[in-house]
């Protein structure tokens, strides 16, 4: 086909009013009622199956993916912050609605009557079983992968059919392709395959072998080989150097510090990933002081190390949040701990349908435990109770966990920790005066259930 006999790009025009106008009308009314934010999107997508798409057509640097089994949320709001940072205007996905419903929504919130989205660059966590038809749809300049770990194996059954997903997604980006090179499966990607250029990020080996738990990557099964295929792969980012929350990281020839939202390798393998996206998207025009700056300005993407006062006193007792939503994502969040916490809440629920992973996960650095709340309390107490941990209480109602937790005397560091999966992150945030992404919750879990059904 000729470049004269070829389709007009789709453009935000008059016709989307109405679908753009119901939406609208939907989200509004669904936050009123304290309902969740996927099915706005999921009727204008209905009223109107080419707005999407018309989203590619409107930023001038592209649309970036973010996929992975751990960490999208996280890297999706550095790329951002670094982005911001160089003069950008972004618009992302803020609440990790990862579905095509959920992207329509984040849209319905910033577009115009006629689906317009005033910004330069759009930065979207995606789902990976939803990856690559929404590339098709959306025509991605970038796609990031991050990781594959073990996890939702009731939903994906094995972990290589994960990191098919998004490999096959990545096949779809027209300008570059970002992979984790320390990842045993998607370090094997076949570069012949792809549209676009393939660059690396990863973590210096040296500081991976002196983790307990490495970076709790899936090993590989399939080709028989446990580590990376190209051990020699040289990243164009990599973390040289991790001290709490303090990270040095190379990219090309140039070394510099940045200062990560929330402590742990598995932040500072995000924030390589990050500035390997903005470094390639921006070419020349890549500062380093300027990535530092939206690091320096970074809060805490929610839940993950957000820390929120105890009694509503921004001066008295604090609790930081500790999220995880499996195995390795606990395993590395433990892993991150600098000492037991000196009290402890330890919360699960039916979010998680599959906790059998809890028996996989080293719990050594927990010295004992205050609180095992929510619906799955007693399972999680039993795998602590194994581990020889000692628990004070075990209370699945998280309100009463919580008033519990608030009744006990201040901690000589001022700080509670609070681990919790996916669902009770949100409730926890609620019960202390934090409830501004209860939407959020809901719509996570639609999200699962049409997961689910997939």
């Amino acid at each position: 086909m000729s470049e004269a006999d070829a389709p007009a790009p789709r453009r935000p025009g008059l016709r989307y009013v109405v679908p753009v106008l119901a939406g609208k009308l939907a989200r509004f009314a669904t936050r009123l009622r304290g309902g969740g934010s996927a099915f706005p999107g999921y009727l204008t997508n209905r009223m109107a199956p080419t707005l999407l798409p018309t989203l590619a057509d409107q930023f001038g640097h592209g649309v970036v993916f973010v996929l992975g089994s751990n960490g999208k949320t996280t890297t999706t709001h550095m790329i951002s912050e670094v982005l911001r940072a160089h003069g950008l205007n972004v618009f992302t996905n803020p609440t990790g609605a990862n579905l095509p419903q959920g992207v329509t929504s984040a849209m319905l919130a910033e577009a115009t009557l006629t689906g317009r989205v005033k910004a330069d660059v759009a930065v979207l966590e995606v789902d990976e079983g939803f990856a690559a038809d929404l590339a098709d749809l959306l025509s991605p300049s970038v796609i990031v992968s991050l990781n594959v770990q073990v996890d939702q194996l009731y939903r994906f059954f094995e972990t290589e059919r994960v990191a098919d997903m998004m490999l096959d997604a990545s096949t779809r980006a027209s300008a570059h392709v970002i992979v984790n090179r320390d990842d045993p499966y998607l370090s094997k990607i076949d570069e012949s395959a792809m549209r676009a250029p393939v660059s690396y990020f990863g973590v210096a080996p040296e500081l991976v072998a002196a983790s307990a738990h490495g970076l709790a990557n899936a090993a590989d099964l399939r080709s028989g080989e446990s580590g990376a295929a190209h051990p020699t792969l040289s990243p164009f980012a990599e973390v040289t150097a991790v001290t709490g929350r303090d990270v040095t990281v190379t990219v090309g020839d140039e070394r510099f510090g940045i200062r990560i939202p929330a402590r742990g390798m598995h932040y500072a393998a995000d924030a390589a990933a990050a500035i390997a996206v903005a470094a390639r998207m921006l070419g020349d025009d890549f500062r380093s002081g300027d990535a530092a700056s939206g690091f320096a300005r970074m809060a805490p993407a929610y839940g993950r190390g957000e820390v929120v006062p105890l009694n509503g006193d921004p001066a008295g007792e604090q609790v930081e949040f500790v999220m995880f939503k499996n195995g390795p994502s606990l395993q590395m969040n433990l892993d991150a701990l600098d000492g037991s916490p000196e009290r402890l809440l330890m919360a699960i629920d039916e979010g998680t349908p599959d906790v059998s992973w809890l028996y996989d996960v080293d719990l050594d650095a927990i010295g004992h435990v205050d609180v095992v709340a929510g619906e799955k309390a007693y399972q999680l107490a039993l795998r602590l109770e194994h581990a020889g941990i000692p628990i004070d209480m075990v209370e699945p109602d998280m309100e009463k966990a919580v008033a519990h937790m608030r009744s006990l005397p201040p901690t000589a560091a001022g700080r509670q920790t609070w681990f919790v999966n996916y669902e009770l992150m949100f409730v926890g945030r609620r019960l202390l005066g934090h409830g501004d992404q209860e939407v959020a919750r809901r719509a996570a879990r639609r999200d699962t259930a049409d997961r689910g059904s997939r």
